[in-house]
C-alpha cells in the first residue's frame, strides 16, 4: 500500500487537544518531482480527512516543475483528471512553526476512489519496491543527506550565495571555499537555530549541519529509520522546512543541481543498509579480516545498483539543471564505480563496521524526488542480490582513478536510457514508466524550444 500506517482518529483527537490554536491545516501531496503540492483546509474538515479522505485531482503528483500537466500524458488532459482520493499518513500531523498563522501540516498518499493504490503515487512506487526485499528476507535501513545554498538578490539583480562576512568591517568577504568552518554556521546562527526547532517540532529526524565545498552552501544529515517510504518522506519535508525557515529568514534556500556556475552543485545522498530476518546486517562479512568487511550480498547489491543507474539516470538528474552538476573533478557520479571510503565513487563504502555497514548512494542531485531515486536504488540492490551481479574492481581507499564518463551527460540522453531501460519497468510497472517518460520528454522539448538572454548574448551580434 501507499500509506504504510494510514492515521487515526485516536492521532487526531490527540493532535486537537495538544494544538487547540490550530485553525487551519495544509494538506500535502508529493508529486514525482519531490514537490509537496496540496490545499488548505479548515481544522474542522480534518474528521472527514481521517475517515473518508479528500478528493483532489489524480494528476497532482504527475505534474512537471512548472505545476501543468502534459497535454500527451494520457491523464488530465485526455481523460478528464477524474479525482483521486487522499489519505492522512500517520504521525505527520503538525504545527508548521514559521508561518504567522495557526497553521499545521499532514502528509497524504494518493489512492484511487475504490482504495487502491494509485499506480503513479510515489510512495507507492517505493513501498512496492520495498515489499519485494521484505519478500526477499531484507529490511532496509536509510537516511539521506541533503546539499542546499543559501541565496539572496545580487548587485546585478541576479541570485548569489549568502557568503560570510569578515566581523567588524565594511562587508569584507573572505576568500577560500572553506569547508567545515564553524564561524560561517555562527554568522547563520538564527537560522540553523529555527531549523533545529522546526524539525523537532514536525518529528524530522534532522542531525549533522555544516558548511559545505562552497561559500554559502551546506548540508543537513537525517538519522537512518527502517522505513525508506519514511525516510523519503523525511527528505522531502526537510527541503520543504529549511525553504520556510529560510523565506523567514529573509533568504531563499536553493536546492537546485547546479545553481551556480563556478561553485559545487547539490547532492541528495543516501545510505542504505539491508538487515536480514534475524536483525544482522546482511551487508557485512564475518568470516574476513579484510577492509571492508563486505560480503557477496553486498557485491551483488551494489552491482545491481551500478547495472540500473543508466536507466534511473532519469531519477537522479530529472532536470535540464542537473546535468549542470556532472561535470569532472567536483565529487559529482560519472561512471557507476564503487569503492571504500572514496569520495569520487557514485557508490561508496563509508568508513563503517558490523552494525552500520552500508552504501552510500551518490548519483543524485537534491533536485530529484527522493521517493523515486530511493525507489530505483533499492530495485537495483534487489535485482543485483537476486541475479548476483558482479559488481567490477572495487576503488581502493586513496586509489587514484582516472574519471570517465559513461553515464547520460544531457537530459536527452537520460530520457532514451530510461525509455529504453528494462529493469525499473519490471519493478515500478511499464504504465508508470511510460506516462513518467512521456511527461520528461515533453518538459525537454519545452525547455529546448525557449529562447534565452544567452542566445541573443551568443548570436544576435555575430550572425
Amino acid at each position: 500500500m501507499g500509506i504504510p500506517v494510514q492515521g487515526s482518529i485516536a492521532e487526531l483527537e490527540a493532535f486537537k487537544k495538544a494544538h487547540p490554536e490550530i485553525t487551519t491545516v495544509e494538506v500535502l501531496i508529493c508529486d514525482v518531482n519531490g514537490i509537496f503540492r496540496g490545499k488548505r483546509i479548515p481544522v474542522e474538515e480534518l474528521d472527514t480527512l481521517f475517515t473518508k479522505g479528500s478528493k483532489m485531482p489524480g494528476t497532482v503528483s504527475m505534474m512537471n516543475v512548472q505545476g501543468d500537466v502534459s497535454d500527451e500524458g494520457f491523464i488530465g488532459s485526455m481523460d478528464g483528471d477524474p479525482d483521486k482520493a487522499l489519505f492522512p499518513v500517520a504521525n505527520t500531523l503538525v504545527p508548521i512553526p514559521w508561518v504567522d498563522s495557526n497553521t499545521a501540516q499532514i502528509v497524504t498518499g494518493l489512492l484511487n476512489l475504490d482504495g487502491t493504490d494509485c499506480f503513479w503515487d510515489p510512495r507507492t512506487l517505493l513501498q512496492e519496491t520495498v515489499n519485494r526485499l521484505n519478500d526477499a528476507g531484507f529490511k532496509p535501513v536509510v537516511a539521506t543527506e541533503l546539499e542546499f545554498y543559501l541565496v539572496e538578490q545580487g548587485d546585478d539583480g541576479l541570485p548569489r550565495p549568502v557568503r560570510p562576512k569578515v566581523p567588524a568591517t565594511n562587508g569584507i568577504m573572505p576568500l577560500g571555499m572553506q569547508y567545515g568552518l564553524l564561524e560561517d554556521l555562527w554568522d547563520l546562527d538564527a537560522f540553523l537555530d529555527d531549523v533545529n526547532t522546526a524539525a523537532k517540532i514536525q518529528g524530522i529526524p534532522a542531525t549533522t549541519a555544516h558548511s559545505e565545498f562552497s561559500q554559502g552552501q551546506y548540508e543537513i544529515n537525517l538519522n537512518h529509520v527502517d522505513c525508506p517510504v519514511t525516510a523519503a518522506d523525511h527528505g522531502a519535508l526537510l527541503k520543504r522546512l529549511i525553504k520556510g525557515v529560510a523565506r523567514k529568514h529573509g533568504f531563499t534556500a536553493c536546492f537546485m543541481a547546479k545553481p551556480f556556475q563556478e561553485w559545487a552543485g547539490n547532492g541528495l545522498h543516501m545510505h542504505i543498509s539491508l538487515y536480514n530476518n534475524e536483525g544482522k546486517n546482511a551487508f557485512y562479512n564475518h568470516n574476513t579480516d579484510q577492509v571492508p568487511a563486505i560480503n557477496d550480498t553486498m557485491r551483488h547489491a551494489i552491482g545491481g545498483m551500478a547495472k540500473i543507474s543508466k536507466e534511473s539516470m532519469l531519477f537522479t538528474a530529472p532536470n535540464a539543471n542537473s546535468f549542470r552538476r556532472l561535470v569532472p573533478g567536483i565529487f559529482a557520479p560519472l561512471t557507476p564505480n564503487w569503492g571504500y571510503n572514496h569520495r569520487s565513487v557514485s557508490l561508496r563504502i563509508p568508513v563503517c563496521g558490523e552494525k552500520d555497514m552500508r552504501v552510500e548512494h551518490r548519483f543524485s542531485g537534491a533536485d530529484a524526488s527522493p521517493h523515486l531515486v530511493m525507489a530505483s536504488a533499492l530495485a537495483g540492490m534487489h535485482y543485483g542480490i537476486e541475479n548476483q551481479v558482479d559488481p567490477g574492481q572495487m576503488v581502493a581507499e586513496s586509489e587514484k582513478i582516472e574519471e570517465v564518463i559513461t553515464l547520460p551527460r544531457t537530459w536527452e540522453q537520460a530520457i532514451n536510457k530510461f525509455k529504453e531501460g528494462e529493469i525499473l519497468k519490471e519493478y515500478l510497472g511499464s504504465e508508470f514508466c511510460k506516462l513518467y517518460g512521456v511527461a520528461k520528454t515533453v518538459e525537454w522539448e519545452m525547455y529546448n524550444s525557449m529562447v534565452t538572454p544567452l542566445d541573443y548574448q551568443w548570436y544576435m551580434r555575430v550572425v
